[in-house]
């Protein structure tokens, strides 16, 4: 299967702007994860974006290119912005085609999975007649990832964990959308279980001190719960933001929270 991935915008071209942020920043960001997910956990699968770096790079020169190349799914990816007025996730495909075309169906896989991990409020399937959707000869889809000018999205988009989320939900749709074979790099026994990557930020003995810590880690938007253990014979409350079948996500998480302050490893189980 053969991929082109587009970050919107680039270069002379910042895209939307809000809340201290730049869209092709935000774009590139989410495209170079999304590939990192897709070429390390799925076989046959070629990808080729439109730009790799702060490039400036024409409409026309991004659908030819696709063209030439003989991609077999356009994904753009976008960030939305309306005067601060909206909030959401939402995504496009050429407004000529069917809700029974190939794309659609391939859009509505991928939709159902991007909600699922990106916290934002689902504004639905949409259509539109847009240069990359329109001018691309394969099946085609652009999605809009939160407003970069409202408060509660840009407070995603300033989570490494959240971009990270995004890309994922991408990833787990296309990997559905195109039947993609997941690589086997260690070959697990037949009936054995994945690895679990859980984000610990904390083990109390006094669960008071535990209910404190989640406090602190909710303020700061990461969402958590106690979790019961018990270690030696005894009881203690451990204080747990995440848990990752991938351990890069499960790093990532831990990076953003070291950066506000808050001391956090992982467990493997």
């Amino acid at each position: 299967m053969k991929l082109y991935l587009d970050p919107g915008h680039g270069g002379s071209d910042p895209g939307a702007q809000g809340n201290g942020f730049l869209e092709k920043n935000l774009t590139l960001d989410i495209a170079l994860r999304l590939r990192s997910i897709l070429e390390k956990n799925y076989q046959n699968i070629e990808i080729k974006m439109s730009r790799t770096s702060d490039l400036t790079k024409s409409l026309i020169q991004r659908t030819d290119e696709a063209n030439s190349w003989g991609a077999d799914f356009y994904l753009s990816i976008h960030i939305n912005s309306d005067k601060g007025s909206a909030s959401g996730y939402e995504d496009y495909i050429y407004s000529g085609l069917s809700n029974n075309s190939a794309t659609a169906q391939y859009r509505d896989l991928i939709h159902s999975e991007v909600i699922k991990l990106n916290k934002l409020p689902n504004r639905g399937k949409k259509i539109a007649n847009f240069h990359v959707l329109r001018e691309s000869s394969m099946a085609a889809m652009l999605s809009e990832n939160g407003f970069i000018d409202h408060a509660h999205d840009a407070a995603l988009m300033k989570q490494e964990s959240w971009r990270q989320s995004v890309a994922q939900g991408h990833a787990n749709g296309i990997a559905k959308a195109f039947k993609l074979s997941p690589k086997n790099r260690t070959n697990p026994a037949p009936g054995s279980r994945q690895s679990l990557h859980k984000v610990i930020a904390g083990s109390f003995q006094d669960r008071t001190n535990a209910e404190h810590q989640l406090s602190v880690l909710k303020a700061k938007g990461f969402e958590s719960f106690i979790a019961t253990v018990e270690i030696s014979g005894e009881k203690w409350y451990r204080v747990q933001a995440g848990a990752f079948s991938n351990r890069d996500s499960a790093e990532a998480r831990v990076r953003e929270m070291e950066s506000q302050g808050i001391h956090a490893f992982i467990i493997t189980e």
